[in-house]
């Protein structure tokens, strides 16, 4: 596809950051290229609508949820465009009133994800967007989060896949990315 390869050669990696023997991607060119925006949120809508909604029991998204912080990006465009709502999981501690849970393992130790409480109705059908997938521990939290409110998670999306890492295999739905990184 002509907007993957294009979206791919605006992505840049950097050797050895955060730390030495890591590989950063870093998709913040993409959002610097009003083109290269607009491609990257039409391939997702294009996706969505084109292929999980058919697949779906209600044929519609109810929700959009975008994790902490790079999900904040995409996830409330991609509602807007769905006529769906947004919902935000963010680090624990940075929302308001009542909140669900859920803890998941990083590379150093744990961390926490929390959605407020009244964000998502039982039954309704979810979307979860980020930007990157490596081990999927992220992507996992924010799923029993969906679970913990009675949603139903219909797909996991993200710009980039960690081929090598298969953090799509600890996830309770289909997974969709647009680009599969192999290194």
């Amino acid at each position: 596809m002509a907007d993957v390869d294009y979206l791919q050669s605006i992505i840049r990696l950097y050797s050895d950051f955060p730390k030495k023997g890591v590989g950063f991607l870093d998709i913040f060119p993409i959002f610097r290229d009003p083109i290269a925006f607009e491609t990257l949120i039409t391939h997702f809508v294009h996706h969505i609508t084109s292929q999980t909604i058919p697949k779906s029991l209600h044929k519609k998204v109810d929700v959009v949820v975008g994790l902490d912080a790079r999900g904040f990006l995409i996830g409330p465009i991609i509602a807007l465009r769905l006529g769906a709502a947004f919902v935000p999981v963010r680090k624990k501690g940075k929302l308001p009133g009542e909140c669900v849970s859920a803890t998941y393992e990083k590379e150093y130790g744990s961390d926490t994800f929390e959605m407020q409480s009244d964000a998502i109705k039982p039954g309704q059908s979810v979307i979860v967007v980020d930007d990157l997938i490596a081990t999927g521990g992220s992507a996992k939290a924010a799923g029993e989060l969906v679970q913990k409110q009675g949603g139903v998670t219909l797909e996991y999306l993200f710009i980039i896949e960690i081929m090598f890492l298969n953090g799509y295999q600890c996830l309770d739905a289909p997974t969709y990315s647009i680009i599969q990184h192999l290194e």
